[in-house]
Protein backbone atom coordinates (compact mmCIF):
# COMPACT_ATOMS: atom_id res chain seq x y z
CA UNK A 1 0.00 0.00 0.00
CA UNK A 2 2.60 2.61 0.74
CA UNK A 3 4.71 1.86 -2.52
CA UNK A 4 1.06 2.61 -4.04
CA UNK A 5 0.95 5.95 -2.35
CA UNK A 6 4.70 6.80 -2.82
CA UNK A 7 3.94 5.67 -6.94
CA UNK A 8 0.66 8.05 -6.92
CA UNK A 9 2.77 11.40 -5.16
CA UNK A 10 5.26 10.43 -7.37
CA UNK A 11 3.14 10.81 -10.40
CA UNK A 12 2.17 14.21 -8.72
CA UNK A 13 6.18 15.51 -8.19
CA UNK A 14 6.70 14.79 -11.71
CA UNK A 15 3.73 16.83 -12.76
CA UNK A 16 5.41 19.66 -10.66
CA UNK A 17 8.99 19.10 -11.48
CA UNK A 18 8.04 19.45 -15.21
CA UNK A 19 6.25 22.97 -14.14
CA UNK A 20 2.76 21.85 -14.56
CA UNK A 21 0.52 22.88 -12.00
CA UNK A 22 -2.17 21.33 -9.52
CA UNK A 23 -5.62 21.64 -9.55
CA UNK A 24 -7.24 22.34 -5.87
CA UNK A 25 -8.22 18.77 -5.67
CA UNK A 26 -4.72 17.72 -6.71
CA UNK A 27 -3.17 19.48 -4.06
CA UNK A 28 -5.54 18.46 -1.21
CA UNK A 29 -4.90 15.05 -2.19
CA UNK A 30 -0.99 15.46 -2.13
CA UNK A 31 -1.29 16.99 1.44
CA UNK A 32 -3.61 14.25 2.45
CA UNK A 33 -0.58 12.16 2.08
CA UNK A 34 1.98 13.70 3.28
CA UNK A 35 -0.13 14.81 6.89
CA UNK A 36 -1.25 11.37 6.64
CA UNK A 37 2.27 10.01 6.88
CA UNK A 38 1.21 7.63 3.68
CA UNK A 39 3.93 8.28 1.87
CA UNK A 40 7.88 7.82 2.93
CA UNK A 41 10.18 10.74 4.01
CA UNK A 42 11.98 11.07 0.94
CA UNK A 43 8.28 11.22 -0.95
CA UNK A 44 7.44 14.09 1.50
CA UNK A 45 10.22 16.51 1.24
CA UNK A 46 10.58 15.75 -2.81
CA UNK A 47 6.97 17.08 -2.93
CA UNK A 48 7.65 20.01 -0.83
CA UNK A 49 10.42 20.94 -2.54
CA UNK A 50 8.99 20.32 -6.29
CA UNK A 51 6.02 22.85 -5.62
CA UNK A 52 8.33 25.41 -4.05
CA UNK A 53 10.76 25.38 -6.97
CA UNK A 54 7.67 25.52 -9.18
CA UNK A 55 6.14 28.08 -7.47
CA UNK A 56 2.96 27.49 -5.75
CA UNK A 57 -0.70 28.85 -7.42
CA UNK A 58 -3.24 30.16 -5.20
CA UNK A 59 -5.00 27.26 -5.91
CA UNK A 60 -2.46 24.49 -4.73
CA UNK A 61 -2.20 27.05 -1.77
CA UNK A 62 -5.86 26.74 -1.21
CA UNK A 63 -5.57 22.83 -1.37
CA UNK A 64 -3.05 22.38 1.14
CA UNK A 65 -5.12 24.70 3.47
CA UNK A 66 -8.22 22.54 3.15
CA UNK A 67 -6.07 19.60 3.95
CA UNK A 68 -4.58 21.28 7.29
CA UNK A 69 -8.01 22.93 8.08
CA UNK A 70 -10.16 20.37 7.77
CA UNK A 71 -7.74 17.32 8.94
CA UNK A 72 -5.66 18.53 11.46
CA UNK A 73 -6.95 21.25 13.08
CA UNK A 74 -8.74 21.58 16.61
CA UNK A 75 -11.16 24.23 15.62
CA UNK A 76 -12.47 26.85 18.00
CA UNK A 77 -15.81 28.89 18.15
CA UNK A 78 -15.11 32.49 19.24
CA UNK A 79 -19.10 33.22 19.62
CA UNK A 80 -19.06 35.85 16.58
CA UNK A 81 -16.30 38.18 18.20
CA UNK A 82 -14.47 40.08 15.33
CA UNK A 83 -10.77 39.39 15.71
CA UNK A 84 -7.64 39.87 13.47
CA UNK A 85 -4.87 37.50 13.07
CA UNK A 86 -1.02 38.79 12.66
CA UNK A 87 1.27 36.21 11.22
CA UNK A 88 4.20 36.01 9.17
CA UNK A 89 5.02 32.66 6.83
CA UNK A 90 8.32 33.10 8.15
CA UNK A 91 11.55 31.48 5.92
CA UNK A 92 12.12 35.17 4.79
CA UNK A 93 15.92 35.88 4.55
CA UNK A 94 16.46 38.39 7.03
CA UNK A 95 15.63 37.39 10.20
CA UNK A 96 14.01 40.20 12.69
CA UNK A 97 13.41 40.09 16.59
CA UNK A 98 9.46 39.07 16.82
CA UNK A 99 7.98 42.14 15.69
CA UNK A 100 4.19 40.14 15.47
CA UNK A 101 4.31 39.82 18.83
CA UNK A 102 5.16 42.66 19.92
CA UNK A 103 2.68 44.97 17.57
CA UNK A 104 -0.05 42.23 18.55
CA UNK A 105 0.14 43.39 22.05
CA UNK A 106 0.15 46.89 20.68
CA UNK A 107 -2.98 46.21 18.92
CA UNK A 108 -4.56 44.70 21.83
CA UNK A 109 -4.12 47.80 24.31
CA UNK A 110 -5.65 49.62 21.66
CA UNK A 111 -8.93 47.57 21.89
CA UNK A 112 -8.25 45.48 18.78
CA UNK A 113 -8.83 41.45 19.62
CA UNK A 114 -6.30 39.49 18.44
CA UNK A 115 -6.17 35.54 17.48
CA UNK A 116 -2.37 34.53 16.72
CA UNK A 117 -1.31 31.36 15.28
CA UNK A 118 2.36 30.61 14.88
CA UNK A 119 5.07 28.58 15.39
CA UNK A 120 8.21 27.89 17.12
CA UNK A 121 11.92 29.05 15.68
CA UNK A 122 12.52 26.82 12.64
CA UNK A 123 15.02 28.97 11.03
CA UNK A 124 15.07 32.00 12.94
CA UNK A 125 16.78 31.90 16.98
CA UNK A 126 13.42 32.72 18.91
CA UNK A 127 10.14 32.19 17.05
CA UNK A 128 6.53 33.68 18.10
CA UNK A 129 5.41 30.46 20.46
CA UNK A 130 9.30 30.68 21.84
CA UNK A 131 9.21 34.59 22.39
CA UNK A 132 5.31 33.94 24.16
CA UNK A 133 6.60 31.45 26.08
CA UNK A 134 9.87 33.17 27.47
CA UNK A 135 6.72 36.32 28.56
CA UNK A 136 5.00 33.53 30.84
CA UNK A 137 2.39 32.46 28.20
CA UNK A 138 1.47 28.85 28.20
CA UNK A 139 1.85 28.24 24.51
CA UNK A 140 1.20 23.91 25.54
CA UNK A 141 -2.29 24.67 26.17
CA UNK A 142 -5.79 22.96 24.79
CA UNK A 143 -7.33 25.59 22.10
CA UNK A 144 -10.44 25.93 24.52
CA UNK A 145 -7.50 27.73 26.91
CA UNK A 146 -6.37 29.96 24.31
CA UNK A 147 -9.98 31.27 23.07
CA UNK A 148 -10.60 32.12 27.07
CA UNK A 149 -7.59 34.30 26.68
CA UNK A 150 -8.82 35.90 23.60
CA UNK A 151 -12.43 36.66 25.09
CA UNK A 152 -10.89 37.77 28.48
CA UNK A 153 -7.68 39.57 27.31
CA UNK A 154 -7.76 40.48 23.98
CA UNK A 155 -5.15 38.13 22.55
CA UNK A 156 -4.60 34.71 22.78
CA UNK A 157 -2.10 32.43 20.47
CA UNK A 158 -2.18 29.06 19.05
CA UNK A 159 0.59 27.32 18.88
CA UNK A 160 1.14 25.73 14.97
CA UNK A 161 3.50 22.91 16.21
CA UNK A 162 1.59 21.63 19.18
CA UNK A 163 -0.52 18.20 19.10
CA UNK A 164 -3.21 20.03 20.85
CA UNK A 165 -3.86 22.56 18.21
CA UNK A 166 -2.68 20.16 15.28
CA UNK A 167 -3.24 16.80 16.41
CA UNK A 168 -2.15 14.77 13.28
CA UNK A 169 1.28 15.59 11.86
CA UNK A 170 2.06 19.29 11.22
CA UNK A 171 4.44 20.07 14.40
CA UNK A 172 6.19 16.58 12.84
CA UNK A 173 6.74 17.96 9.28
CA UNK A 174 7.26 21.74 10.13
CA UNK A 175 10.37 20.51 12.61
CA UNK A 176 11.73 18.60 9.59
CA UNK A 177 12.20 20.83 7.22
CA UNK A 178 14.20 24.15 7.43
CA UNK A 179 13.27 26.08 3.98
CA UNK A 180 10.14 27.86 3.32
CA UNK A 181 7.67 25.73 1.21
CA UNK A 182 3.64 26.13 0.66
CA UNK A 183 3.38 24.53 3.77
CA UNK A 184 4.37 27.35 5.78
CA UNK A 185 1.33 29.28 4.18
CA UNK A 186 -1.07 26.80 4.08
CA UNK A 187 -0.46 25.86 7.95
CA UNK A 188 -0.51 29.71 8.98
CA UNK A 189 -4.12 30.32 7.24
CA UNK A 190 -5.36 27.07 9.47
CA UNK A 191 -6.34 28.60 11.92
CA UNK A 192 -8.59 27.40 14.82
CA UNK A 193 -10.66 30.42 14.82
CA UNK A 194 -10.79 30.96 11.31
CA UNK A 195 -10.84 34.63 11.66
CA UNK A 196 -12.13 37.17 8.77
CA UNK A 197 -9.43 39.67 9.26
CA UNK A 198 -5.81 39.40 9.22
CA UNK A 199 -2.45 41.03 8.17
CA UNK A 200 0.10 38.23 6.73
CA UNK A 201 3.49 38.82 5.95
CA UNK A 202 5.03 36.68 3.32
CA UNK A 203 8.57 35.67 2.04
CA UNK A 204 8.56 36.68 -1.11
CA UNK A 205 7.23 39.19 -3.21
CA UNK A 206 5.93 37.05 -6.02
CA UNK A 207 3.98 35.17 -3.01
CA UNK A 208 2.18 38.39 -2.16
CA UNK A 209 -1.29 37.84 -5.04
CA UNK A 210 -1.00 34.40 -4.45
CA UNK A 211 -1.60 34.46 -0.76
CA UNK A 212 -3.73 37.64 -1.44
CA UNK A 213 -6.19 35.52 -3.36
CA UNK A 214 -6.17 32.26 -1.24
CA UNK A 215 -7.32 34.46 1.60
CA UNK A 216 -10.22 36.01 -0.15
CA UNK A 217 -11.04 32.61 -1.71
CA UNK A 218 -11.07 31.22 2.15
CA UNK A 219 -13.62 33.78 3.31
CA UNK A 220 -11.33 36.72 4.57
CA UNK A 221 -13.14 40.05 4.16
CA UNK A 222 -10.64 42.09 4.91
CA UNK A 223 -6.47 41.19 4.79
CA UNK A 224 -3.35 43.17 4.68
CA UNK A 225 -1.05 40.71 2.65
CA UNK A 226 3.12 42.44 2.96
CA UNK A 227 6.42 42.01 1.81
CA UNK A 228 9.37 44.06 3.53
CA UNK A 229 12.09 45.14 1.53
CA UNK A 230 15.54 46.19 2.80
CA UNK A 231 17.22 48.98 0.74
CA UNK A 232 19.94 47.98 -2.17
CA UNK A 233 19.58 44.81 -1.41
CA UNK A 234 17.51 41.45 -2.82
CA UNK A 235 16.89 40.43 1.31
CA UNK A 236 13.71 40.96 3.10
CA UNK A 237 10.98 40.01 5.76
CA UNK A 238 7.97 38.55 6.75
CA UNK A 239 6.85 42.50 7.67
CA UNK A 240 6.34 46.02 7.01
CA UNK A 241 9.67 47.12 6.83
CA UNK A 242 11.26 50.31 8.20
CA UNK A 243 14.42 49.32 6.06
CA UNK A 244 13.18 49.82 2.81
CA UNK A 245 10.12 50.15 0.78
CA UNK A 246 6.74 47.51 1.85
CA UNK A 247 4.79 46.43 -0.97
CA UNK A 248 1.29 44.10 -0.68
CA UNK A 249 -1.96 43.96 -1.48
CA UNK A 250 -5.22 45.23 0.73
CA UNK A 251 -8.35 43.22 0.64
CA UNK A 252 -11.30 45.00 1.37
CA UNK A 253 -14.71 46.07 -0.06
CA UNK A 254 -14.77 42.66 -2.08
CA UNK A 255 -11.43 44.33 -3.89
CA UNK A 256 -7.92 44.40 -3.98
CA UNK A 257 -5.68 47.49 -3.67
CA UNK A 258 -2.31 47.66 -3.99
CA UNK A 259 -0.30 48.77 -1.33
CA UNK A 260 3.86 50.29 -1.42
CA UNK A 261 5.40 52.50 0.59
CA UNK A 262 8.05 53.68 2.48
CA UNK A 263 8.67 54.92 5.64
CA UNK A 264 8.93 58.07 5.41
CA UNK A 265 5.70 58.45 3.47
CA UNK A 266 4.06 57.26 6.33
CA UNK A 267 5.69 59.29 9.12
CA UNK A 268 8.80 56.97 10.20
CA UNK A 269 12.16 56.52 9.85
CA UNK A 270 14.07 54.37 7.62
CA UNK A 271 16.63 52.58 9.94
CA UNK A 272 19.79 50.05 9.25
CA UNK A 273 18.42 46.48 9.16
CA UNK A 274 20.84 45.02 11.45
CA UNK A 275 19.39 47.13 14.22
CA UNK A 276 16.41 44.84 13.37
CA UNK A 277 18.48 41.83 13.74
CA UNK A 278 16.98 38.46 15.79
CA UNK A 279 18.86 38.22 18.97
CA UNK A 280 20.59 35.35 19.29
CA UNK A 281 20.70 34.69 22.78
CA UNK A 282 16.54 33.76 23.79
CA UNK A 283 16.86 35.39 27.33
CA UNK A 284 18.23 38.26 26.09
CA UNK A 285 15.65 38.76 23.40
CA UNK A 286 12.76 38.59 26.09
CA UNK A 287 14.33 41.30 27.71
CA UNK A 288 14.43 43.43 25.15
CA UNK A 289 11.12 42.47 24.57
CA UNK A 290 9.80 43.52 27.87
CA UNK A 291 11.82 46.95 27.95
CA UNK A 292 10.15 47.44 24.27
CA UNK A 293 6.32 46.95 25.46
CA UNK A 294 7.50 48.62 28.85
CA UNK A 295 7.78 51.92 26.17
CA UNK A 296 11.84 51.91 26.64
CA UNK A 297 12.75 50.49 23.20
CA UNK A 298 15.65 51.39 21.05
CA UNK A 299 14.39 53.67 18.02
CA UNK A 300 14.78 51.39 15.13
CA UNK A 301 12.61 48.33 16.94
CA UNK A 302 10.15 51.26 17.73
CA UNK A 303 9.25 52.16 14.76
CA UNK A 304 9.16 48.38 13.47
CA UNK A 305 6.73 47.65 16.05
CA UNK A 306 4.46 50.79 15.40
CA UNK A 307 4.30 50.44 11.68
CA UNK A 308 3.56 46.82 11.55
CA UNK A 309 0.88 47.54 14.75
CA UNK A 310 -0.49 50.61 12.40
CA UNK A 311 -1.22 47.67 9.88
CA UNK A 312 -3.62 45.59 12.28
CA UNK A 313 -4.83 49.29 13.36
CA UNK A 314 -5.78 50.08 9.38
CA UNK A 315 -7.23 46.48 8.63
CA UNK A 316 -9.23 46.24 11.13
CA UNK A 317 -10.71 49.72 10.06
CA UNK A 318 -9.84 51.35 13.75
CA UNK A 319 -7.50 53.29 11.75
CA UNK A 320 -8.93 55.10 8.44
CA UNK A 321 -5.18 55.44 6.56
CA UNK A 322 -1.97 53.91 7.90
CA UNK A 323 -0.74 57.35 8.58
CA UNK A 324 -3.51 57.30 11.24
CA UNK A 325 -2.56 54.08 12.70
CA UNK A 326 1.42 54.81 13.09
CA UNK A 327 -0.18 58.12 15.31
CA UNK A 328 -2.14 55.89 17.27
CA UNK A 329 -0.05 53.14 17.71
CA UNK A 330 3.16 55.64 18.70
CA UNK A 331 1.21 56.56 21.48
CA UNK A 332 0.01 53.51 23.08
CA UNK A 333 3.55 51.65 22.43
CA UNK A 334 5.38 54.88 23.78
CA UNK A 335 3.11 54.53 27.13
CA UNK A 336 4.00 51.56 28.29
CA UNK A 337 0.15 50.19 27.72
CA UNK A 338 1.25 47.15 25.75
CA UNK A 339 2.69 46.13 28.57
CA UNK A 340 -0.45 45.92 30.65
CA UNK A 341 -1.59 44.26 27.84
CA UNK A 342 1.22 41.34 28.09
CA UNK A 343 0.25 40.62 31.51
CA UNK A 344 -4.01 40.16 30.99
CA UNK A 345 -2.63 37.70 28.53
CA UNK A 346 -0.02 36.01 30.67
CA UNK A 347 -2.77 35.73 33.42
CA UNK A 348 -5.43 34.46 30.95
CA UNK A 349 -3.71 32.11 28.54
CA UNK A 350 -2.10 29.31 31.28
CA UNK A 351 -3.36 26.85 33.35
CA UNK A 352 -1.23 27.91 35.88
CA UNK A 353 -0.87 31.78 36.09
CA UNK A 354 1.17 32.03 39.05
CA UNK A 355 3.54 30.20 37.21
CA UNK A 356 3.94 32.84 34.29
CA UNK A 357 3.20 36.01 36.38
CA UNK A 358 6.37 34.65 38.50
CA UNK A 359 8.34 34.29 34.72
CA UNK A 360 6.97 37.67 33.54
CA UNK A 361 7.91 39.53 37.32
CA UNK A 362 11.42 37.69 37.12
CA UNK A 363 11.71 39.80 33.46
CA UNK A 364 10.61 42.66 35.26
CA UNK A 365 12.94 42.92 37.69
CA UNK A 366 16.10 42.33 35.27
CA UNK A 367 14.55 45.22 32.83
Amino acid sequence: MEMEKNRQLGQIITQLVRKEDLSREQAYEAFRMVLANEVNDMQQGAFLAALTTKGETADEVAGGWSAVYDLDTNKVDLDGMEVVDNCGTGMDSFKTFNISTAASLVAAAGGVKVARHGARAITSACGTVDMAELLGVDVECPVETVAGSIKEAGVGLFNGMSPLVHPMALGRILSQICFGSPLNIAASLAHPALPRIAVRGVYAPSLVKPVAEVMQAIGYSDAIVIYGGINDSDRGMDEGSVCGRSLGLHLHDGRFEEITFVPEEVGLGTWNPEELAADVDKDDAALKMYRLLAGRGEGARNDAVILNSALIFHVRKVAATLDEGVRMAREILLSGKALDALRRWVEKQNDNPAKGLEKLDALAQKA
